[in-house]
């Protein structure tokens, strides 16, 4: 079972019926018990960092999340939820993140246009196996702040937007996806199929 974090901000539904479609069960929650019971979590996001992570706190879901994590079963962020993920954003003043990952989320900033909507092709930086099997592709973003991680070390793979744009981290069992997977065709599908993948194994041993 792949638990979906209902913290009232996210694409819930399309995340689930992605999972369903990769053959997996899915159950969008905000228990706590039932988060700790699944193989694997996700983490959505679309709007603001501030208001999601208010809405994560205000049902206490910032901690389950947290605790989830340390447990060491398999844990993806999507979109915003991958920014949660850090230990701070810039989107409207400085608010504190779940600092699973240390680092900090940051406005673009030129003369060009934000948000950075579109399809835009991966680039991959050091081996994961989240990369099984897939090519460097194109994926889907829709983002006005992007991630600048402290470690080189969980920077996976990058795209390109007037500047490097990290598109997706991870550390252990800890991954994070700046564009929307499920909305990014068959290079999207397989990159999240190979996450399921880890929650199956995990599961397994």
């Amino acid at each position: 079972m792949i638990a979906i974090i209902d913290y009232g901000m996210g694409n819930l539904h399309s995340v689930k019926s992605a999972v369903e479609r990769l053959g997996y069960e899915a159950l969008i929650t905000s228990d706590e018990r039932e988060l700790f019971e699944a193989d694997g979590a996700i983490l959505p996001g679309v709007g603001a960092f501030g208001d999601a992570m208010e809405h994560l706190r205000a049902s206490k879901l910032d901690e389950a999340t947290k605790a989830y994590a340390a447990g060491g079963k398999p844990l993806l962020g999507i979109c915003l939820g991958m920014q949660l993920l850090f230990t701070r954003s810039e989107e409207h003043g400085l608010n504190d993140g779940l600092n699973l990952l240390p680092g900090e989320a940051v406005r673009f900033q030129g003369e060009y246009k934000v948000p950075h909507m579109g399809w835009n092709k991966l680039t991959f930086h050091q081996e994961s196996p989240l990369f099984q099997g897939v090519e460097e592709g194109h994926v889907y973003f829709v983002h006005s702040y992007h991630v600048r991680p402290e470690q080189t070390s969980d920077l996976l793979a990058t795209t390109g937007y007037h500047q490097r744009v990290t598109a997706i981290v991870g550390r252990g069992h800890i991954y994070g996806m700046q564009f929307h997977p499920e909305k990014s065709g068959s290079v999207g599908m397989q990159l999240l199929n190979n996450f399921l993948g880890l929650c199956e194994t995990k599961q397994r041993g």
